[in-house]
C-alpha cells in the first residue's frame, strides 16, 4: 500500500503502526538494533503514530524512512520538532483519532477519558506513558496503548510490544504484537486484539446516549 501522508485517507485499508515510550537513544541507538522485528512490521506501515517519549528526533527520521510519522510530545520529549504536538489528530478512512502521550489512568470509562484529554471529537484513542498494552472499547470508544517496543512494563531493555491499525472505512482491526524475546530477558507483553465495525461503535455509542 502506498503511502499518502497523513491526512483523509482512501485506500481498501489502511494501516496504520503505533508505538510509543522509545526513549531512544539510550543503550541502543535506533530499535533495529534489537533486531528486525520491529522494522518488519513498519515496513508495511502507511502512517506511523508515535505516542511520545521519543527523546530524541533521530527516531523519527528512522521512523519516517518507512512511513508518514506523527508523535505525541511525551514528558521526556525536551525538543522541537513539526511532527510532534502535545496532541495530534488525524482522520483515517473516516475514522477519528486522537493521540496523547498520556491517557492514564486508563482504566476511567472511556468518554471521561476522552473529554479530559482531547478538545477535538475522537472516535479512537492513543496514547502511552505506561509502558502497558492494553486495548478497551465502549460507549462509541476504542482506547489503544501500544506498550513499548523497548522498555515493556518499565523493564530493562529488551523487545517489547507494538500495535496494528487497520482500517477501512467500516471496520476497525486492532492488535497489540508482541515483538519476541530477547535472549535472557523475557517479553512480558501479552497480545490483544480486537475486530468490530463501524456500526458496531455506532450502537455502543447510541446505547450510551439513551441510558437513563
Amino acid at each position: 500500500m502506498a503511502a499518502h501522508g497523513p491526512g483523509a485517507m482512501r485506500l481498501p485499508t489502511t494501516r496504520i503502526v503505533l508505538l510509543s515510550d522509545t526513549h531512544l537513544p539510550a543503550l541502543v541507538r535506533q530499535l533495529d538494533e534489537l533486531g528486525p522485528e520491529c522494522a518488519a512490521w513498519l515496513r508495511d506501515a502507511d502512517l506511523i503514530l508515535h505516542g511520545g517519549d521519543v527523546t530524541h528526533p533521530a527516531v523519527l527520521d528512522w521512523l519516517e524512512s518507512f512511513a508518514p510519522v506523527l508523535a505525541a510530545e511525551g514528558n521526556n520529549d525536551d525538543f522541537r520538532d513539526p511532527r510532534v504536538k502535545p496532541r495530534q489528530y488525524v482522520e483515517v478512512q473516516g475514522w477519528r483519532i486522537g493521540m496523547a502521550h498520556s491517557l492514564a489512568p486508563e482504566t476511567r470509562p472511556l468518554p471521561e477519558i476522552a473529554a479530559h484529554r482531547f478538545h477535538e471529537p475522537v472516535e479512537i484513542m492513543v496514547g502511552g506513558h505506561t509502558h502497558l498494552e492494553r486495548i478497551r472499547h465502549g460507549d462509541g470508544y476504542v482506547l489503544i496503548n501500544s506498550g513499548s517496543p523497548i522498555l515493556p512494563h518499565h523493564k530493562e531493555t529488551r523487545l517489547g510490544t507494538l500495535a496494528i491499525l487497520d482500517l477501512t472505512p467500516s471496520t476497525l482491526q486492532a492488535e497489540v504484537v508482541v515483538l519476541g524475546h530477547t535472549h535472557g530477558r523475557p517479553n512480558p507483553g501479552r497480545p490483544h486484539a480486537l475486530s468490530m465495525t463501524r456500526d458496531d461503535l455506532d450502537s455502543l455509542r447510541l446505547a450510551r446516549v439513551l441510558e437513563p
